[in-house]
């Protein structure tokens, strides 16, 4: 990528973000504006800035990474993604709104008029937030690191500085113009270039050939590897190599590797010859990095149990969704129930119609960028594709157009991100400053996850994003679904689930990112949790509940009215769920 272009794009697009955000410091005077925007966003606004918000790294550069590195049965991510907006759409969207709250927090506490509750809410709302910040953290590193040549590190301050200045300038208000406008970004960013690749590839005169397994470098390809990898071997494999293989050193000398795996210390740079078979990277432990069949789901990639990954997969994304905090607090800025029904089906149509590009790029990145797939740097698929591609002052041109697309993911999650877990730190963390609170806030719910993301850099975009999703499904997925339709639901049930649910699989997460601690099933349970985790949660909610229904709180009947019945006429005020709050 041509290193000028790419920064003028991602300039550009830091300079846009900024310029955007600060009008909030004109139009936000009031705590219901920095915190909902003063409930007056229309629809297809709205719609636009909560996709531009939860269209993430992962979602620009993690699921082509995952697609061309392990096939087919990676298509769950995006329809995982998007299906998410089905359940929210049908059980939560409108009452969800009708509550008349700015935060999860809030939700919990006026509908189970329990402190207690909104304490572990706000706790279990801060550590989704700041496990989703990491991908976009590590996703500003590796875009910048492409683009700049700078480390890593650098990219995720440089996001956190920027996502700080606009949040505290301009807060709800100001984030749904930059997220909106974001949003038009990424797509052009992917659409664009997508043209001009599949008008490349069509125009290839041997692009089959790709689909074999394993793959094979179209030409001459030099990779060097940054990290000690270890590599299997499946026949007589010729390189020229420069550095350490299995212990030998070499200095731009010929290497013959046989079938088996071989170790190759980093710094080492190998240069393939045409046609040669991409080695398969493996762990320390043995597994299997990549799938034994690409087209074929189910092959027997690097996970054990490749049927349940695939089914704790389904369940963390379709209904974690709605227990994203930074997706959730979009629909506390709509006007009404009505409206916020309409935001969804808006979203769905936006989030259905960007998804079907990150999968194309997944199957070109296999085709075109192989040696990403030695190197474990898929998620760099996106980024290089444009150069290997198409070449020339074209390429760098729609290279540095993706690069401000992946600018713009970033940095327009990790805004509603960092505006969530602020709202909440805010008002339960800190003293009461007013609007200075928030903008303090702001600071440090971006400072934990810059501190942590130099320590997880190794996890891949998408999958620290769907770990993200597992504790939002396990915690607030059970606690908005019981809240919102189940009269008997009581405090001493919600705080158990949360904690049980939300508790077990934030262990598991944690587990997860510090490392695998054995093979088999306990790895596999640990990854994925959203199978075991989910029902956990929903079962001790319930079970609790019934066990204390004589702790119902006494204003249930009146709560649940405020969920479910229409709203009033415009002009008329409609009473909400939030003590002492009116909508506007």
């Amino acid at each position: 990528m041509n290193q000028t272009y790419g920064i003028v794009a991602v300039s550009a697009a830091v300079v846009a973000t900024l310029v955007i955000g600060s009008t909030g410091l004109r139009v936000s005077r009031t705590t219901s504006d920095f915190y909902v925007a003063s409930r007056t966003v229309p629809p297809y606004l709205n719609a636009m800035a909560v996709s531009g918000e939860y269209l993430s790294a992962a979602s620009f550069l993690g699921i082509a990474g995952l697609v061309a590195a392990q096939g087919v049965e990676m298509l769950w991510f995006p329809v995982g993604y998007a299906a998410g907006y089905l359940v929210l759409l049908a059980f939560v969207a409108a009452p969800l709104r009708r509550s008349g709250a700015y935060t999860l927090p809030d939700f919990a506490d006026a509908r189970l008029e329990s402190r207690a509750a909104r304490r572990v809410a706000s706790v279990l709302v801060v550590g989704v937030g700041w496990l989703y910040l990491l991908p976009q953290l590590q996703g500003a590193g590796l875009t910048l690191g492409l683009v700049t040549g700078a480390p890593r590190w650098l990219g995720g301050v440089l996001v956190a500085a920027v996502v700080t200045l606009a949040v505290a300038a301009g807060g709800m208000r100001g984030i749904t113009f930059v997220q909106a406008f974001q949003y038009c970004l990424k797509l052009t960013a992917l659409l664009v270039p997508a043209v001009f690749l599949v008008i490349a590839w069509h125009g290839d005169p041997h692009p089959a050939g790709a689909l074999d397994e394993p793959p094979a470098f179209r030409r001459h390809t030099q990779v060097t590897v940054d990290s000690t990898v270890r590599l299997r071997i499946e026949e007589p494999l010729r390189a020229v190599a420069t550095g350490d293989v299995d212990g030998r050193r070499y200095a731009d000398g010929p290497l013959e590797l046989d079938p088996g795996v071989h170790e190759v210390r980093a710094g080492t740079t190998l240069r393939f010859p045409p046609d040669a078979a991409v080695p398969e990277r493996v762990t320390d432990d043995g597994r299997r990095t990549g799938a034994s069949s690409w087209a074929a789901p189910l092959s027997g990639g690097k996970e054990d149990h490749p049927l349940y990954t695939t089914y704790g997969l389904i369940f963390a994304t379709f209904l974690g969704t709605m227990g994203l905090p930074h997706v959730l607090v979009r629909f506390y800025t709509n006007p009404d129930g009505r409206a916020a029904r309409r935001t969804t089906v808006i979203v769905l149509a936006l989030v259905g119609g960007f998804y079907l590009l990150p999968p194309l790029y997944g199957l070109l990145g296999r085709f075109y960028a192989p040696d990403l797939l030695l190197t474990g740097n898929t998620d760099a698929a996106v980024l290089v594709l444009p150069e290997r591609v198409v070449g020339g002052a074209a390429g760098d041109l729609l290279g540095a157009l993706i690069a401000a697309g992946a600018c713009a993911a970033f940095l327009s999650t990790a805004s509603g991100l960092t505006l969530s877990v602020a709202g909440v730190l805010s008002q339960d963390v800190l003293p009461t400053l007013g609007v200075r609170r928030f903008r303090l806030a702001t600071l440090l719910a971006v400072a934990v996850p810059v501190t942590v993301s130099v320590a997880a850099s190794e996890l891949p975009v998408a999958n620290a994003v769907g770990l993200a999703f597992a504790v939002a499904a396990s915690s607030f997925c059970p606690l908005l679904l019981l809240g919102i339709w189940w009269r008997g639901l009581t405090a001493a049930g919600a705080i158990a689930g949360l904690l049980t649910g939300g508790g077990s699989a934030l262990t598991a997460v944690a587990l997860t990112i510090a490392g695998p601690l054995a093979d088999g099933w306990v790895h596999t349970l640990l990854a994925w949790p959203a199978v075991w985790s989910v029902p956990l949660g929903f079962l001790t909610m319930v079970l609790v509940s019934l066990a204390t229904r004589d702790r119902i709180p006494a204003g249930t009947e009146a709560a649940m009215a405020r969920l479910h019945l229409p709203e009033r006429p415009a002009g008329h005020g409609v009473p909400a769920l939030r003590r002492g709050e009116t909508t506007p």
